[in-house]
C-alpha cells in the first residue's frame, strides 16, 4: 500500500525552517558559553528526582498516545506468548521440530558457504554472548548484601526525590540507559503478568516480605512502585539485520540487564529495601506498556518502544520495589503519529507480520496479544517461523529499518525529531527523506569487523544534553 505524500504548505516550511536555523545558532553559540562548574552542570541535565534533561519537544502528558480500555484489560498469562513454550503450543510439536531442522540445516549451509553475518566468527561471536554468563536470575535478588539490621543501623531514608535520584544516578553507573517509574494500582496491575514464563503464579498479597514457592511468587501490596529501564542495543551491529551480526548484540543487551538487575537488587537490599527482579528471561510483566507509562518511550509500529533518545535501539526491563520513588508520565514525542505515516517496519518485514493499516485498532491478531489497548498488533506466528526458516536469527529487521534508528551526530537528526513532534502534516515527507539517505539499508556485516566502535558498541553520552 503506497503512502500518500503530503504537500507542505509555506507556513509548515518557515517554522521547520526556524527549527532548523535555531539548531544551527545553538550550534555555533554553545563553545563560546562560559563554563559552569561540574556540579552546576550536573543540575542543568537532571532535576530532584534525577530525570535526565531530555529535548524540548518531547511532551510529559497525563494519558500515553496509545488508547487504553483499563476495564477490559486482563492481566496476562506469560505462557501465551508466541516465544519457547507458547510457540509450541500453536504451531504445534511436529511444525516446531521441522522449523528447528530447517533452522539447523540452514545455519550449516551459510558456515559452509561463508555467507557474511553467518560466518564461522559471527556464529562464535554470538555463542560467546550466550553461553558466557555466569550469573542467574532472582526475583528475590542474589541476597549477598548486610541489609540495614544486619549492620545494626536503620534504613536509609529521605524523600521520594531523593530516592528516585539516588536509584537513577546507581542504576546509569550499572549500565541502564534511561530509567523511570510506574506506581502499581488497579489498573497499572494489570500489567504484572497472572502467570510468569515458566508457570508460577504471580500473587499480590498483604504480607510484608516477598517470597517464592515451587508454585507462586508473592509480591507484597506494599511494593507498589515498578523500577523501568532501557538498555541499549548497538546500532552498527543491528544495521547487518538480520544476521548473526544483529542479533548478538541483543544477546549482549539481555546478559547487561541480568547484571543491572542483580545489582540493583543488592543496591536496594542495602539500602534496607527490597526489590524484585525479573525470575525469567522477558518475565514478572509485559515490559512496553510499563516503558510506555514510565515515560521512556513510545508503543510504535512494530508493536514496541521507540524512544526519543535511542529509538527503537534498546531492550526493556522491569524490577518491583518498596522503597517510594517519585512517579513518572507518559511521553508525546510524535513517535505513533509519526509511525502512521510512516509504515517503514512492515512494508519492509519479510514475514508480512506487522500491520500496514493505517490506524491502530482494538482488535488482537491471537491471543499472544494482550487486548485492552489500541496498537498495530503483530502476528507473532509469522514472525517467530520467519525466524526459523528465513533469517536464523532473532531478525530485528524492522528495529533496523526504522527512522529513528540512527545517532545523533549531526544537528538535522534533532532537527527531523522536532518536525516530527511539532508538525505532523511532515511525516510523510520526512519518512520520503529517510528513504532518499537510505538510512535503513542493509550494512555489510563483514565491514562490523572493521570498525572502531566504542564499548558494547553504543555512545551513552546519548541521553544526556540533548538540545
Amino acid at each position: 500500500m503506497a503512502n500518500k505524500r503530503k504537500k507542505i504548505s509555506r507556513r509548515e516550511f518557515l517554522k521547520l525552517a526556524g527549527l532548523a536555523t535555531s539548531s544551527v545558532a545553538a550550534g555555533t553559540l554553545k563553545p563560546f558559553v562560559e563554563k559552569r562548574s561540574a556540579f552546576s552542570q550536573k543540575k542543568k541535565m537532571m532535576d530532584d528526582a534525577g530525570r535526565a534533561k531530555r529535548p524540548w519537544w518531547v511532551r510529559e502528558v497525563d494519558k500515553p498516545t496509545v488508547d487504553i480500555d483499563w476495564g477490559n484489560m486482563q492481566r496476562f498469562d506469560a505462557r501465551m506468548a508466541a516465544r519457547g513454550s507458547g510457540f509450541i503450543n500453536y504451531v504445534g510439536q511436529e511444525e516446531f521440530e521441522r522449523l528447528n531442522k530447517v533452522a539447523a540445516e540452514n545455519e550449516k549451509e551459510r558456515l559452509l558457504k561463508n555467507v557474511p553475518g553467518y560466518t564461522l566468527k559471527d556464529q562464535a561471536l554470538a555463542a560467546a554472548q550466550a553461553n558466557a554468563s555466569t550469573q542467574r536470575r532472582f526475583f528475590l535478588g542474589p541476597q549477598n548484601t548486610k541489609t540495614p539490621a544486619e549492620r545494626g543501623i536503620s534504613i536509609w531514608k529521605g524523600s521520594s526525590d531523593d530516592a528516585a535520584r539516588i536509584l537513577r544516578v546507581a542504576m546509569r553507573h550499572f549500565g541502564a540507559a534511561t530509567i523511570g517509574f510506574v506506581e502499581l494500582n488497579e489498573q497499572t496491575r494489570k500489567l504484572i503478568y497472572s502467570y510468569d514464563t515458566d508457570g508460577k503464579e504471580i500473587v499480590f498479597e498483604d504480607v510484608e516480605e516477598a517470597y517464592e514457592t515451587d508454585q507462586k511468587r508473592i509480591i507484597p501490596h506494599k511494593a507498589k512502585w515498578v523500577i523501568v529501564y532501557a538498555v541499549q542495543m548497538s546500532t552498527d551491529a543491528l544495521k547487518r539485520a538480520p544476521t548473526v551480526i544483529a542479533e548478538q548484540t541483543t544477546i549482549l543487551s539481555y546478559s547487561r540487564a541480568l547484571d543491572i538487575q542483580n545489582r540493583t537488587q543488592e543496591f536496594l537490599r542495602g539500602l534496607g529495601y527490597q526489590c524484585l527482579g525479573e525470575a525469567n528471561v522477558n518475565g514478572l510483566g509485559i515490559a512496553p506498556a510499563f516503558a510506555v507509562m514510565a515515560g521512556l518511550g513510545e508503543l510504535a509500529r512494530h508493536n514496541r518502544v521507540v524512544t526519543p533518545e535511542f529509538g527503537p535501539m534498546v531492550r526493556i526491563f522491569k524490577m518491583i520495589t518498596d522503597l517510594p520513588v517519585t512517579m513518572d508520565k507518559p511521553i508525546d514525542a510524535g513517535i505513533m503519529e509519526f509511525c502512521k505515516t510512516c509504515k517503514k517496519c512492515a512494508e519492509t518485514c519479510p514475514a508480512s507480520a506487522l500491520s500496514l493499516d493505517d490506524e491502530p485498532a482494538w482488535k488482537v491478531q491471537g491471543k499472544w496479544n494482550n487486548p485492552g489497548h489500541k496498537a498495530y498488533f503483530e502476528h507473532s506466528l509469522k514472525c517467530r517461523t520467519y525466524m526459523k526458516e528465513g533469517a536464523g536469527t532473532n531478525c530485528s529487521i524492522c528495529f533496523s529499518v526504522c527512522p529513528f534508528a540512527k545517532k545523533n551526530k549531526a544537528w538535522i537528526h534533532n532537527w527531523v525529531k522536532a518536525g516530527i513532534s511539532s508538525i505532523p502534516s511532515l511525516d510523510a515527507m520526512l519518512r520520503s527523506l529517510d528513504d532518499a539517505f537510505s538510512y535503513g539499508a542493509q550494512k555489510s556485516p563483514e565491514e562490523w569487523w572493521w570498525l572502531n566502535l566504542p564499548e558494547y558498541g553504543i555512545d551513552t553520552e546519548q541521553t544526556i544534553d540533548q538540545e
